[in-house]
């Protein structure tokens, strides 16, 4: 270990390392519940997303260990879930879906191979990249508050307050408090824990079904069978060329934007402030969308949880080594993920959406144009139902905005190609 890790080289400790691992698991553990909670309803096999989410997020930890010595932790990503389940899935059905993830993650590849990131991320203003990442935050809060019974339809105002005294929304408005509270605490593993704290809380009103054995909660990992290699790549092409950059672009610039913040804070950067080994890590991301498309779960992408383990001292792969083994373990206990209600998972959808709110901090709302090329990129995302619509509509507003103001010079000739593009996903 420590010579293929470089441990004292890295100023750290075996057992530095394996409790960073364990923290950087408790921390980003709750994917296995919301994962297959979200993506079960295109009529995917529940049992099956289980097994996949973890596989998927356990080899590629794994390799993101093993391959670039950073500790950095890898799952299905939060928002591109949903993405896959609520606007792509829908269009052509879960295997198109997949497919698309899968082309998404060699385009994802072949950028990272050949050293094109860097030119995109020239392209795009940063201005964009913050709008779409909190419109993905209220996109996802959204639809957590929905699945609670929180928020509910209504012929007369479109949406409304749901009955929160009835069993489900009870449920998830106590997990909700107590998971920010425990936030608000700074308990590392907090979300697992509401979810945990939730799904017992429904024993006691009937939302959570009663395990009748420890059998009901240990036992051999579920068949992935029912997704494996169900790739539709015609209804895929189908779906067109703005949902596959979507899925590109927010993979993409979450990475970059967890690598590059993470290594910041954790003095990973060189003197001119560069990942050095930021090339072989987005390479490792694009794998893991691949794979993750192959066993049949949504894309998978850098998390920015793997902070907590970094926080405890982690600063090798074996930090992520170790949290990839204990995902691999966790196979054996799927059982227990299946008997977690929606209304358990729903309140770590609000606080994930609150934490990606927070991007909007970096939006120069003073500047209109930047504000309004933002606001209806965030806007746009929930109130469409979808993050393509979102991206393309502040893609359409950015140049435009520019032109208008007299400051064509601001704007990458890229974003008229994306302006085209948008306005196609729009028209056709």
């Amino acid at each position: 270990m420590e010579k293929f890790f470089k441990l004292k080289e890295h100023n750290t400790t075996v057992r530095t390392e394996i409790i960073a691992g364990i923290t950087t698991f408790m921390t980003m553990a709750y994917i296995i519940f919301v994962n297959p909670d979200l993506l079960s309803t295109t009529g995917m096999d529940k049992p099956a997303l289980v097994t996949a989410t973890i596989v998927a997020a356990g080899v590629t930890t794994i390799l993101m260990g093993l391959v670039t010595n950073l500790p950095f932790a890898l799952a299905s990503g939060m928002g591109l879930n949903a993405f896959f389940a609520f606007t792509v899935a829908p269009q052509y059905g879960w295997e198109a879906a997949l497919g698309a993830v899968l082309i998404s993650g060699i385009v994802f590849f072949l950028c990272s191979l050949l050293g094109v990131i860097d030119q995109i991320d020239k392209a795009i203003p940063t201005s964009m990249k913050r709008a779409v990442a909190a419109g993905i935050g209220l996109f996802i809060a959204l639809i957590g508050l929905i699945n609670a019974g929180i928020v509910v339809a209504d012929p007369a105002t479109v949406v409304a307050l749901g009955n929160i005294k009835e069993a489900g929304p009870t449920v998830a408005l106590l997990g909700l408090i107590i998971t920010a509270l425990l936030m608000a605490l700074r308990v590392k593993g907090a979300i697992l824990i509401g979810i945990l704290i939730s799904t017992v809380i429904g024993m006691f009103n009937g939302v959570t079904q009663m395990p009748q054995s420890i059998g009901d909660l240990v036992g051999a990992p579920a068949s992935l069978a029912p997704i494996m290699f169900k790739l539709d790549f015609v209804g895929a092409l189908k779906l067109g060329f703005m949902v596959i950059f979507s899925l590109v672009f927010v993979d993409m610039f979450d990475t970059l934007g967890t690598l590059m913040g993470t290594s910041a804070r954790a003095g990973f950067l060189d003197k001119d402030g560069r990942l050095p080994q930021m090339r072989g890590a987005m390479i490792v991301d694009a794998i893991g969308t691949m794979l993750g498309a192959v066993l049949g779960t949504s894309t998978v992408t850098t998390y920015v949880e793997s902070s907590a383990g970094i926080s405890e001292g982690g600063k090798t792969g074996l930090t992520a080594v170790t949290t990839g083994v204990l995902f691999l373990l966790a196979l054996f206990f799927t059982p227990l993920a299946l008997i977690v209600p929606g209304a358990a998972t729903a309140p770590a959808l609000v606080i994930v959406g609150v934490l990606m709110m927070g991007a909007v901090t970096e939006i120069d709302f003073d500047d209109f144009t930047e504000a309004f090329p933002a606001f209806l990129t965030i806007a746009v995302m929930p109130f469409s139902y979808s993050i393509a619509s979102g991206i393309s509509a502040g893609f359409i507003a950015y140049p435009l905005m520019k032109v208008a103001a007299g400051r064509a010079k601001e704007v990458h000739w890229f974003s008229y190609v994306l302006c085209a593009v948008s306005l196609a996903h729009f028209l056709l």
